[in-house]
């Protein structure tokens, strides 16, 4: 099993170490999401939710290129850069919970379950902030909260 790393300690590793549990990151964290088919594809997706020790809740718009490939090939990536130094891919399997969640049928839920936790933190630096974004539609970002509102509110009854 993986060990927690001290981020001045991984400088002198080799390899990634790994986390043994997801981080807590701030809500409005944009991460990216990394599917495969004949390559790597990488979107930008909004405020990701940690649902446990090894769980990731998402939503995608259901137009997304993102869904056919991760049905094909449910291995993907995600990586996350967030405030309070939090640098890592989270690596493993996902799958689609829902088709279209409720008040946002566009969107598809999905669960990625984490087999492996990449620490990317190093010594030289910190992620202050993580990657930052201003919605620019009111109608935009309240969607955007009911649906990490409700993605929460599923991870809460996994518990």
């Amino acid at each position: 099993m993986a060990t927690e790393v001290d981020p001045v300690e991984n400088d002198a590793l080799t390899d990634h170490p790994e986390l043994d549990v997801l981080p807590v990151w701030p809500q409005e964290t944009i991460a990216v999401f990394v599917t495969t088919d004949s390559g790597p594809h990488a979107i930008p997706v909004s405020w990701p939710v940690r649902a446990g020790d090894r769980r990731i809740f998402i939503s995608l718009r259901t137009n997304r290129g993102s869904l056919a490939r991760l049905r094909e090939r449910p291995e993907v990536a995600l990586l996350i850069l967030g405030g309070g130094n939090v640098a890592l891919s989270a690596r493993g399997r996902a799958s689609v919970i829902v088709e279209q969640m409720p008040d946002a049928e566009d969107y598809a839920a999905v669960r990625i379950d984490v087999d492996v936790i990449d620490d990317h933190r190093q010594s030289a630096f910190a992620v202050d902030r993580g990657i930052q974004r201003t919605v620019l539609d009111d109608t935009e970002l309240r969607a955007l909260e009911g649906r990490v509102e409700t993605l929460r509110a599923w991870a809460e009854q996994q518990h």
